[in-house]
């Protein structure tokens, strides 16, 4: 996505404005698969969380991909964007017994990952196929507020509670026909990632009619220049070899599933704003832009760092400045970064935009939630109208007062 590309999409369809690549999610989407092509049976089960829009869901499922959901509505969206309910995992955390029954009902793979709940999953529907979430215990991610492998993780069911698991399972005689982990985002080092693979393959050796290992993702894309990523060419390597292994071991041919991501949509796609206002302190020069944390919640939640590009004047001065928004609340998007000179009524464009980004928006402060545009051979597509006044007090009910 050139400067002259962003720029027209930001004065035909306003600001702020989140834009998404489609070539790019191929792309992305290909070389996962390329990693592993030495699986003779993979499912990249894409994770709505992500990003959600269901133009975006149609191209993956054009692609080929499942989905990962979390939410029934999720995998509402799933169903409404063409995927079959046996392409579709389900793994919620924390929710009722009768969500998890209602999604089941869809012919979705339901995902569970404590004891309680698969205790009176399996004594009610014995004969429903159900995956297990096992807590490794392992944080192969970087940042603790998205690593999910360790030993106090509110998600999966502790490897050392095991031998309940099993008892649980015989009592109830279930059927058990999938195995799950997840460590986290952001893997950062592929050696800790297979340690915990290997105890994932161990939990395996307990259940005699799996179909599936599914390892989840995490995979670490680049934020900012020099950044390190999680190599999957090396990983891919590694793992299908140790996969292939055990499947001889076992005696079946299982399928190694993943669900990705960030690494699909993150560099994918790109957030416009407008410079409303330059304003100089006696320390420092604020960019402030048409957006707040009520559109891009990352920086504030997770200190994540997106580069950010002035595409109005790409080759002025650099000089620093500290992007912030108009929520009437801290909405830091960037302290003392050197970015082109800036002007009010500049497009600043911020980077890895594509995943968690939209999905994560609000109405905070009565604002509107910006627009989303999908570049699909090579033309614009808005893919999510902006939201109008009406939106906001859609749901409201005005009492007599």
């Amino acid at each position: 996505m050139n400067n002259k590309t962003l720029l027209k999409i930001a004065n035909d369809f306003g600001s702020p404005v989140y834009v998404y690549d489609a070539d790019k999610i191929t792309s992305q989407y290909e070389r996962l698969t390329k990693a592993f092509q030495n699986v003779k049976q993979l499912r990249l089960n894409y994770a709505v969380k992500a990003l959600s829009n269901i133009s975006v869901l149609k191209l993956f499922n054009f692609l080929g991909s499942g989905l990962d959901t979390v939410s029934i509505q999720e995998v509402q969206l799933g169903l409404r964007a063409g995927f079959k309910p046996e392409n579709i995992i389900y793994t919620p955390n924390g929710v009722s017994l009768e969500e998890i029954e209602n999604v089941a009902k869809l012919g979705v793979q339901i995902n569970i990952d404590n004891l309680s709940i698969l205790e009176q999953f399996g004594t009610k529907h014995p004969n429903i196929p159900v995956c297990i979430r096992i807590n490794p215990h392992v944080m192969a991610g970087g940042n603790t507020n998205i690593s999910v492998g360790h030993i106090d993780s509110k998600f999966g069911i502790s490897i050392h509670q095991i031998p309940l698991l099993l008892r649980i399972v015989e009592n109830t005689q279930m059927n058990i026909n999938g195995i799950h982990m997840h460590t986290g985002s952001d893997i950062l080092d592929i050696d800790v990632f297979l340690y915990a693979s290997e105890i994932l393959f161990e939990t395996a050796k307990s259940f005699n009619h799996l179909e599936f290992i599914d390892f989840g993702s995490g995979f670490k894309v680049p934020y900012k220049s020099g950044d390190i990523e999680t190599n999957v060419e090396e990983l891919g390597k590694k793992l299908s070899k140790r996969f292939n292994e055990f499947c001889k071991d076992y005696g079946k041919e299982l399928t190694l599933a993943f669900e990705p991501g960030k690494f699909l949509v993150s560099e994918a796609g790109v957030f416009l704003a407008k410079v409303n206002v330059v304003k100089q302190t006696t320390s420092t020069v604020f960019a402030q832009i048409d957006s707040g944390f009520n559109h891009l919640i990352r920086p504030m939640l997770y200190g994540s760092q997106h580069e950010i590009t002035n595409i109005s004047n790409p080759k002025g001065r650099e000089r620093f400045y500290s992007v912030v928004g108009y929520i009437c609340e801290t909405d830091t998007f960037a302290n003392n970064r050197r970015i082109n000179e800036i002007k009010e009524g500049d497009i600043l464009c911020f980077k890895n935009a594509g995943a968690y980004c939209f999905t994560m928006a609000s109405n905070y402060n009565s604002r509107y939630r910006p627009a989303e545009v999908l570049l699909y051979k090579g033309k614009p597509h808005l893919i999510r109208k902006r939201e109008t006044f009406d939106d906001i007090i859609h749901n409201q009910l005005e009492i007599a007062i």
